[in-house]
C-alpha cells in the first residue's frame, strides 16, 4: 500500500455527521481523511423528486389515454393493474439516468432527454405487454400498446418540460464562484444572468492572488480562502479558469472541491472552440482528449439534405394559407413588393439571394447608414425601435413569420433548415480567418444563434456559435435545434 494511502487509512476518525450539503464530515485526528458527498444539493434534490413526480403522473395519464383503445378489457382493471407498475417505470427511467443528468450538466434540457425517454418507453411498453399477458392474463391489442407508448412519450416530455420551467423560475439557482480573472469571467457572469434557465447564480470571484478586481461581481478572496468562501457564501459550484494557475494548485483545488462537495466546471481555453466534439479517450489508462477534424461524410450530407427537402416541403404546405394571408396583408398595408430579397454569403463563400417577407419601408436599405450610429452592436445594425418597420412588419418580426419564404431557399438547396447564420457581405468580411470554416456547411433557417438569443448575442459570439455547430455537427444536433426553435420563437427570445 502506498505510504500516503497507508497514513490516511491509519488516521483515527471520530464519528461525524452529515452536513446540509450531504457531506460526511468526520473529525480527523492526524492526517486529513478524504470525504465524499452522500446527497445532492438543495436545488438538485428537489428537481430530481419533481421529475419523478411528473413521471408518475405522466405514466398514469398515458394509461388513461390508452384505456379506450381496447373494448375487451375493463377500464378499471386495466388502470388498477397498470398503476401497480408505476414504481417499475420509475426504476426503468432511473436506469437510463433520467433523474441524474440535470445535476451533472448545466445546459441539460427536456430535448436532451428525448433519446433516452424514447428507448425507455419502448422497453417499458414491451414489458407492460408481457406483464398484462403472463401476469394479469389480459391481452393488450396493438392499438392500445401504441397508444400507451405514444401517451408516455408525450406526457413525460411535456410534464418534464413544465417541471424544469417551474424550477428555473421558483427554485434558487446554484450559487457559483468563479476562479481566476480573465476575459471570460465577465462574459460568463453576463450569460448566467441572461439565461436563468441554467439555474446559475454568480456570487463572486476568487482571484488566485486575492488582490484582483472585478467590475461584475465582488472579489471573495484568494485560492487559499476557498473553504471559508464556500462556507460563508454557501457556494454550490465553482467555475475554474486554469490561466495563471500552477499544475499543483489545480490538483489541490480539485481535491479541496471534492472534499467540500463542490461541483467544478473547468474552462479549458485550449479546447473552447471545439465544444462537444472533444472525446475522452485513453491508452492503457492514460487519459487523452481526442479532437477530430470536422469531416462530414457523404452519407451525413445526404441525410441532412433529405431532412431539408422533406422538412421544407411539409412546412411550405402547412404554412401556405398563412403565407398567402401574410402576403395580402403586406400588400394592403404599404406600397412595395411582398417579398424582400437580399444577397447573402452561402456555403464556401458563394453568394445567394435570400427571400423574406418585406417588413420595412421600400427605402429601408438606403437609410441603413444614417441609423448605424444608433446601433446597439457595432458589427451590425441592431436598433431597439427600428423606424423603418411597417405596421405589418411589427407583427411579423416578433414571431419570425417574415422568415417563412426562406423555406423556398431551403427546398432549392441554397439554405438548410439548420446551419450557420447567413451574413451579408459587409458582415462576412468582419469574420476572422479561423472562423471562415463556419461556411463549411450551408447557412440555416435556424441554428445555435437563433435558439440561444438572436440579437441578444453579440456578433463575435454568434461567429463562435456557428463554428461550434459546424465542428460538432450531427443529425441529432439538427433535430434538437429544430425542436428548441419552437419555444425560442414562441417566447420571442431576442426578436428585433
Amino acid at each position: 500500500m502506498p505510504a500516503e494511502a497507508r497514513t490516511q487509512t491509519e488516521a483515527k476518525v471520530h464519528p461525524g455527521r452529515a452536513s446540509r450539503r450531504g457531506i460526511v464530515e468526520p473529525v480527523v485526528v492526524g492526517e486529513r481523511m478524504p470525504t465524499f458527498a452522500t446527497g445532492y444539493g438543495h436545488r438538485d434534490f428537489w428537481v430530481r423528486r419533481l421529475l419523478a413526480a411528473a413521471d408518475v403522473l405522466a405514466i398514469f395519464l398515458a394509461l388513461v389515454i390508452s384505456a379506450p383503445f381496447s373494448r375487451l378489457t375493463p377500464v378499471a382493471d386495466y388502470l388498477l393493474w397498470g398503476a401497480l407498475t408505476i414504481p417499475v417505470w420509475i426504476v426503468l427511467l432511473k436506469t437510463y439516468g433520467l433523474y441524474d443528468r440535470d445535476a451533472k450538466r448545466v445546459s441539460h434540457g427536456t430535448v436532451d432527454d428525448l433519446p433516452w425517454v424514447f428507448h425507455a418507453v419502448v422497453v417499458g411498453t414491451l414489458l407492460m405487454w408481457l406483464y398484462y399477458k403472463f401476469v394479469v392474463g389480459i391481452h393488450l391489442p396493438l392499438a392500445q400498446s401504441v397508444a400507451l407508448a405514444a401517451g408516455c412519450m408525450f406526457t413525460i416530455l411535456i410534464l418534464r418540460s413544465g417541471v424544469r420551467g417551474a424550477a428555473s423560475r421558483f427554485l434558487p439557482g446554484e450559487r457559483v464562484a468563479l476562479m481566476g480573472e480573465d476575459a471570460m469571467t465577465g462574459l460568463l457572469v453576463r450569460k448566467m444572468r441572461a439565461h436563468p434557465e441554467y439555474g446559475l447564480d454568480p456570487i463572486g470571484v476568487l482571484s488566485y492572488a486575492g488582490n484582483g478586481h472585478s467590475s461584475t461581481v465582488p472579489i471573495l478572496g484568494a485560492l487559499a480562502d476557498l473553504p471559508r468562501v464556500v462556507r460563508d457564501n454557501r457556494i454550490d459550484r465553482i467555475v475554474v479558469s486554469p490561466t495563471g494557475l500552477r499544475a499543483e494548485d489545480q490538483l489541490e483545488l480539485l481535491r479541496s472541491s471534492r472534499e467540500l462537495s463542490l461541483k467544478v466546471s473547468l474552462l479549458p481555453h485550449v479546447f473552447d472552440a471545439m465544444g462537444p466534439s472533444v472525446e475522452v479517450d485513453d491508452v492503457e489508462g492514460v487519459t487523452l482528449l481526442g479532437m477530430n477534424p470536422p469531416v462530414l461524410a457523404r452519407s451525413s450530407r445526404m441525410l441532412k439534405r433529405a431532412l431539408d427537402v422533406v422538412g421544407s416541403a411539409v412546412l411550405l404546405i402547412l404554412f401556405a394559407p398563412l403565407m398567402m394571408l401574410t402576403a395580402l396583408a403586406i400588400k394592403l398595408d404599404s406600397r412595395g413588393p411582398v417579398l424582400f430579397g437580399q444577397d447573402r454569403i452561402g456555403r464556401h463563400g458563394d453568394p445567394f439571394r435570400l427571400l423574406k417577407f418585406r417588413t420595412m419601408c421600400r427605402d429601408a436599405e438606403d437609410r441603413t447608414a444614417e441609423l448605424e450610429r444608433f446601433s446597439k452592436d457595432p458589427d451590425w445594425l441592431h436598433l431597439e425601435h427600428d423606424p423603418r418597420l411597417t405596421r405589418i412588419g411589427r407583427l411579423l418580426r416578433p414571431f419570425s413569420l417574415d422568415e417563412l419564404p426562406q423555406l423556398w431557399n431551403v427546398l432549392r438547396g441554397k439554405m438548410s433548415l439548420v446551419g450557420p447564420r447567413p451574413l451579408i457581405e459587409s458582415e462576412n468580411s468582419r469574420v476572422d480567418d479561423w472562423a471562415k470554416s463556419r461556411l463549411y456547411l450551408t447557412p440555416g433557417l435556424t441554428g445555435l444563434w437563433q435558439v440561444l438569443g438572436r440579437t441578444n448575442i453579440p456578433f463575435e459570439e454568434m461567429v463562435k456559435l456557428d463554428y461550434l455547430y459546424v465542428a460538432n455537427w450531427s443529425l441529432w444536433s439538427d433535430l434538437r435545434l429544430i425542436l428548441r426553435t419552437l419555444p425560442a420563437v414562441a417566447m420571442r427570445r431576442g426578436a428585433n
